[in-house]
């Protein structure tokens, strides 16, 4: 078996589909909450809420493609995590936050408020923000170099984990006898002291029913695996094939091995966007559909492309060749862009942005679809899938139920949850 979540956009993306109601569903709570109603009934181990914190304006020099495309607002997804959780009883809820502006004290508070008020079902995905905008809405007036983000990452994460262990087991006591809540000689100082992050603590709330929630990482460059192997519990993976996966893998469980952990103990779920209907034909008709007429492809990669490196993509010539750039912002990503994952380099900027995205593919019928996860699992030897389609209430329940139950009937994922807590169930296989 393998594990099954949702890479969610948290945005106003698909405001233009007639499968959405109005424009602004995404900023209200319903959408949201049947999302992960029907994730549950599908047995999917959690929902991970993205995010950023600036409106891209690289690509063009101008606001306009993020703003039109619907693919720059975005709410804070901490805010969601209770609303789901209230609805929700066993799936896991990560949301992100960025450490290189959120003070750890404050992280830490937070993420034990969100364990406790979803029952041991809070995770955090931790980011390190690439984009200049970021750094500037954050009042620095450039952004931090890339290698460093993750070394001040590994300090902030070791910052809150010795704020969660300021309370000792036993010292929530609650005694309606003595009339005694905590055991104070149970309850001390974190005094951590680092060269970016500090905390005298104890932290002023008792630890959630996990101890300490799940941690998640999406980095992909060197550095951010080698944060992963140190830190997280489960771990989103992007990449362009099933040699890829099974590249990722090896490379993620030699690290893990390095870092005095099982390979088990982190698991690497896969990015995908599944494209379902009734038949192959239609399926694959829909799927030409998605991609668009060659000049929106192109303004898509475009846009990518500026997003990831930080460098306007378009004031390049098409027929020039691809250029070749070092970017402190999303290296990895820049990497899969460029064909990195395949090996399929483009020679001119033109073949790039006009070639069909480079992911992994699978397009068909639900059985059809279930069968291919299975095969590339196996293959790669990786830990499951994230759907990372774009939300509208049918697309949902073509995943959930009929995607879900096509996995469910050959056996490759769960059929109930064996366990209240998410890192529980993350470690049940």
């Amino acid at each position: 078996m393998f594990h099954m979540g949702w890479f969610l956009s948290y945005n106003a993306a698909a405001f233009a589909s007639r499968w959405n109601r109005r424009g602004s569903d995404w900023m209200k709570p319903d959408q949201w909450v049947q999302m992960g109603i029907a994730l549950e009934r599908a047995g999917w181990d959690y929902m991970m809420f993205e995010d950023g914190s600036f409106i891209p304006d690289v690509h063009g020099g101008s606001m306009e493609q993020a703003l039109a495309s619907g693919s720059a607002p975005k709410h804070d997804p901490m805010a969601l995590v209770p609303l789901v959780g209230a609805a929700t009883s066993r799936l896991g809820l990560i949301a992100t936050m960025t450490s290189t502006f959120y003070p750890p004290y404050l992280g830490a508070r937070l993420m034990v408020t969100l364990d406790h008020l979803t029952n041991g079902r809070a995770g955090l995905n931790m980011v390190t923000s690439h984009n200049l905008r970021t750094a500037q809405n954050f009042g620095l007036d450039a952004q931090i170099e890339h290698d460093e983000r993750y070394r001040r990452a590994d300090e902030w994460i070791r910052c809150v984990k010795a704020l969660w262990d300021t309370w000792e087991p036993g010292a929530l006591l609650a005694d309606e006898e003595t009339g005694v809540f905590a055991d104070h000689t149970k309850v001390h100082e974190a005094n951590f002291r680092g060269r970016w992050y500090s905390s005298r603590g104890p932290l002023n709330a008792p630890p959630g029913p996990q101890g300490h929630p799940v941690i998640c990482q999406a980095g992909g460059s060197p550095a951010g695996r080698a944060f992963a192997a140190a830190h997280a519990d489960t771990v989103v993976a992007s990449v362009a094939s099933v040699e890829a996966m099974r590249a990722y893998r090896e490379d993620m469980s030699e690290r893990l091995v390095a870092a005095g952990r099982k390979p088990s103990d982190c698991k690497v779920l896969f990015v995908v966007n599944p494209v379902l209907a009734d038949s192959q034909e239609a399926a694959e008709e829909l799927a030409q559909m998605q991609l668009g007429t060659l000049e929106q492809r192109r303004e898509r990669a475009l846009a990518a492309l500026s997003f990831a490196s930080g460098v306007d993509f378009t004031k390049f010539d098409l027929d020039d060749p691809v250029p070749q750039l070092e970017t402190n912002a999303a290296r990895s990503t820049m990497q899969r862009l460029l064909g990195g994952d395949t090996g399929k380099q483009a020679t001119t900027l033109r073949e790039l942005v006009e070639a069909p995205p480079q992911q992994i593919r699978l397009i068909g019928t639900p059985d059809a679809v279930a069968a291919q996860m299975g095969e590339y699992m196996q293959e790669a030897g990786g830990d499951g899938f994230l759907i990372s389609g774009t939300v509208t209430p049918r697309y949902v329940a073509e995943v959930a139920d009929g995607l879900g139950g096509a996995l469910r009937r050959r056996g490759l994922i769960r059929d109930g949850y064996s366990h209240e807590h998410l890192r529980d169930n993350l470690l049940a296989f």
